[in-house]
């Protein structure tokens, strides 16, 4: 009980309500100034005051692109709240990881912008396809969310027990862990993304996946163990079926970084359409 005590703690010590407000305001400086900087380097580069054609990059042409910069700060804030609420749910942290996964295709919109030709005929045209894709899918993503919830909304209350707080902190711990190296890979894709652009001068990765192609790797592993962790607290079989199936879904929606264009929308979507059919399927156990 005292390591459990101990953990509690310093739980609340490093994810108190004070350092989540102080991580959002300093994040909203972030983009804000993020935004402000991108947009000026765009209107720089297209009246040909700095040269940035070694970049090859589809953001230094349209202001509109700008929009790229802030919501990647506001991605990586949603996944530092991503394992504060690990501890909370199963349920909840997979909540949390359809949105991160929608705000990835919401961003990657404003970076394809400027690939539109308005001339092309749509059909034929890659890039006006893939915007297609894009605005088709994230209706389609926000509509599962939404059913997500709901559903979610209507799970059963669990009473409070012994072994149910000896996993709460068990979770608590891992996200303690899970802190540091979280800041680890951010600093380690900012690094990579700086040398490939500004010392090699060449960047082969996905933009839109830089950082979050390694986090969602970390999370499958998470999900797994913590998992595992359940099997020290639960034998119900509808639980760790639920468990399982939203590892799956979680795996779905990380095989989406692998592929582009209408492939990748259909493993988001699918991946969120098996975790929603899981939880519905568990709420109907429950109820019985």
């Amino acid at each position: 009980m005292k390591i459990q005590s101990k953990i509690e703690n310093l739980f609340s010590i490093i994810f108190s309500e004070s350092i989540i407000k102080k991580t959002e305001k300093y994040i909203l400086y972030l983009a804000s100034i993020g935004f402000v900087i991108h947009l000026s380097v765009i209107f720089l580069n297209n009246y040909n005051l700095i040269d940035l054609g070694f970049i090859n990059s589809n953001l230094l042409s349209n202001p509109i692109s700008a929009l790229y910069t802030p919501f990647s700060f506001i991605l990586v804030y949603e996944a530092f709240l991503l394992i504060y609420y690990i501890p909370r749910s199963f349920t909840t942290a997979v909540g949390k990881q359809y949105e991160i996964i929608s705000l990835i295709v919401i961003r990657k919109i404003f970076g394809d912008i400027p690939l539109i030709d308005l001339n092309a005929n749509w059909i034929e045209n890659p890039a006006n396809l893939q915007l297609i894709y894009d605005l088709l899918g994230i209706l389609l993503i926000f509509f599962l969310i939404y059913l997500f919830r709901r559903t979610k909304e209507n799970l059963p209350i669990k009473s409070v027990s012994e072994k149910l707080d000896r996993f709460i902190a068990s979770k608590k711990l891992v996200s303690i862990v899970l802190l540091p190296i979280f800041l680890g890979i951010c600093f380690v894709s900012f690094f990579n993304w700086y040398n490939g652009v500004f010392i090699n001068e060449s960047f082969d990765q996905d933009l839109n996946y830089l950082f979050f192609n390694e986090f969602f790797t970390l999370l499958i592993l998470v999900d797994v163990f913590i998992l595992l962790l359940s099997f020290q607290y639960t034998e119900r079989y509808s639980q760790l079926i639920r468990n399982t199936g939203f590892i799956i879904s979680t795996i779905l929606l990380r095989l989406s970084f692998s592929v582009s264009g209408l492939t990748s929308i259909l493993l988001i979507v699918s991946g969120i359409v098996f975790g929603l059919l899981i939880l519905l399927i568990y709420n109907a156990i429950e109820k019985q």
